[in-house]
Formats: structure tokens, sequence, C-alpha cells
């Protein structure tokens, strides 16, 4: 069964298994590299404390991850915030703030700046990432061609600060790891094509982990998660399963309608 807390252990242990080092994106930014890597990034975007118990389950494997949390009370939860961070893992600021501030950019950037200092005044904080939003017209990234977040003191944003054609590029958005084709802007879509072609494409957790298990993904993977989907099995789970399904519907349509 797929989705579920005991699968998402085992394509943890299979990394591990396979001689893969787990780094935060600080890390990943500022560290000389290892030969093999995982760089976990967490997209907490609903139920934080879902992303607590998979903050605690990698913690207990001795792996360590960033998360993103979200400005909105759907995802900030100060405790989970603080307890999260206290695991070792890294936090950050998952931010929105064109689609929040309807495409004003000067409002979007001090919306940006004030949530930055409120999630500081918890936990520091050295990287972003921008929430998709895919039913908002705007791309939050695109703040970031008129200001710095650099002058903030902030060293990276995953989909501008790294370099794809040296890693590759995971995401469970859709509920699915080819979730892409139905995405409106969790993809890399210079690179997906070559990866494709490559065979690196995976529908189930089950094919990702046959795949780490036989030695046939990169050295260096970045894998995004998304703790809301990952559930024992009962009502959460069906949830998830019923909504994303629709979700993807929706999101394809937007997509069709943008090509």
């Amino acid at each position: 069964m797929d989705f579920t807390v005991k699968t998402y252990r085992s394509l943890l242990n299979s990394l591990l298994d396979a001689g893969y080092s787990f780094l935060s994106f600080d890390e990943y930014l500022a560290s000389l590299l290892p030969n093999k890597l995982v760089v976990l990034r967490h997209d907490v975007d609903l139920l934080p404390f879902n992303s607590l118990r998979t903050a605690r389950l990698e913690h207990e494997l001795g792996i360590k991850g960033v998360y993103y949390f979200r400005a909105v009370p759907e995802s900030w939860n100060e405790s989970v915030i603080k307890e999260v961070a206290e695991l070792g893992h890294e936090v950050g600021y998952h931010y929105e703030s064109l689609t929040t501030c309807k495409g004003d950019e000067r409002a979007a950037y001090d919306d940006f700046r004030i949530n930055l200092e409120r999630l500081r005044e918890i936990v520091p904080v050295k990287t972003i990432c921008m929430h998709g939003s895919p039913r908002s017209p705007h791309d939050s990234k695109n703040i970031w061609k008129e200001y710095s977040y650099r002058d903030l003191g902030i060293i990276g944003e995953p989909y501008l600060d790294t370099d794809f054609s040296k890693i590759f590029y995971l995401t469970d958005t859709g509920r699915r790891w080819d979730g892409y084709k139905a995405s409106v802007r969790d993809k890399i879509e210079n690179f997906q094509e070559e990866w494709n072609k490559k065979g690196l494409t995976f529908h189930t957790t089950k094919e990702l982990i046959t795949a780490i298990s036989a030695g046939k993904m990169p050295d260096k993977i970045m894998i995004t998660i998304h703790p809301q989907r990952w559930n024992n099995f009962g009502a959460k789970w069906i949830k998830e399963l019923v909504l994303q399904n629709l979700k993807n519907i929706i999101k394809k349509l937007i997509v069709n309608k943008n090509l």
C-alpha cells in the first residue's frame, strides 16, 4: 500500500542501505558534498503534525532535511516548528507572497519580509522555497526579478539555486512520483525530458525503492515530500487519496489551458 508511514520508512531505509548521505538545503549550498547525497525537502502545506511525525522518524534513522512552513494557520504551528528544528532539521519559509498579495510586487515583498521575521523569531532561517499555489495565476518566484532575498540574509531558494544538471529531482506532488505531468509549478521542465529518456520515471514508491535498491538512481538526488500525503491506512489516508486524485484532474486542466 502506497503513501503510508510504513512505506515512507521503507523509502528512507532503501536510500540509507544504498549509501546515500542526507543533507538539509543549507548544507547542500555550503558544504563539501559527499559522493552520494539526498537533499530531503519537505513542503509543509497542511497538517503540521504530519510533518512532526516524519521529522521524528527521520531523526530516529539519523536523517536530516529541510522543512518549509507556510505563513497560514493550516501550516504554521510554533510548537511543531520548534520541535522540528530541535530534532536537527533545517526550517525555512514556504512563501506565496505574490498570490496572497494578488500580484502586487511591492506588497508581496513587504509581506515576505514580515513573515520571514516572524519565523526568525522562532528559529533561524537561511533558505526559502516557493509554494506553488496552482490555482493562482501568480508565480511567487517572480518577486525576485525585482528584489533580492540575499539582502535579507537568505542564502538560497531550491528552484533558483540548484544546478539541476547535476542533481536529479523527485517530488511526490499529486501523491505520485510522476505528478509533474499534472503539476503547475512543482517541476523542472528543462531537464524532465532528459530524465525520462534515462528511465528515471516512477509512479509508485515501490517502483522507486526497486530502482534505488538496484543501483539505478543518480548519485545526487533532491526529493520533495509533502508530509500531509503520508498517513497510516484509515480515514486520513482515504481522504488524501480521493482529494489528490480530484486535484490532479483540476491541475491537468490548468496545465493544458496554459499550453
